[in-house]
């Protein structure tokens, strides 16, 4: 027999960090690691979406460190210490970068704002970059109340968000679809 999905215990509107800590579902730390859980979700859509193996490889890397920024962010920062918990690395930065590099090589050089859409593979990674930017608006916010956050996390996603918006840029061009320039209106023209 399957184990029940349900416990009941979050009826309350209270839920469990990871060492047992109760605090409510509303909490700044819950909408933290559910936001990254959301990233984590809309990055397998587009993994779903992509034909390029090699960004497909690479996204399902993602997911791996976003687990484990989940991890981090649903953890009770009191009992951390004594609980093993994945860690994020520098040398995780540093490869988003590289891969950023890598796909930039291949793209012409930026010279206006780009509006989301053109395909729905690249206006799906316009969502993941939007979400990426809110889960580090989260992260943020939780370093400012005081609330402990790994200074890496919020670093990793700050870069994760780059990759995304370069990754729509070079599924465009993969695609060949044509980039559309946000041509602002001025004085009602």
């Amino acid at each position: 027999m399957a184990q029940k999905i349900y416990t009941k215990t979050g009826d309350a509107g209270k839920t469990s960090l990871i060492g047992g800590t109760k605090i409510p579902k509303s909490h700044l730390r819950i909408e933290s690691y559910g936001t990254v859980d959301e990233l984590n979700s809309y990055i397998g859509l587009v993994n779903d979406l992509l034909s390029d193996e090699p960004s497909r490889a690479t996204l399902k890397e993602i997911q791996d460190r976003l687990f484990t920024i989940g991890s981090s962010l649903a953890c009770d920062p009191e009992k951390a210490p004594a609980m093993k918990i994945p860690d994020l690395k520098e040398s995780d930065v540093s490869w988003l970068e590289n891969e950023i590099d890598r796909m930039n090589e291949f793209l012409p050089e930026m010279k206006f704002f780009i509006l989301p859409g053109g395909h729905p593979t690249v206006s799906t990674l316009h969502i993941c970059r939007c979400v990426c930017r809110r889960a580090e608006r989260i992260a943020v916010h939780l370093h400012e109340e005081q609330l402990f956050v790994d200074p890496l996390v919020i670093k990793y996603l700050n870069r994760l968000s780059d990759y995304l918006f370069v990754l729509s840029r070079y599924a465009a061009h993969l695609l060949q679809v044509p980039e559309m320039a946000w041509r602002p209106r001025i004085n009602g023209q």
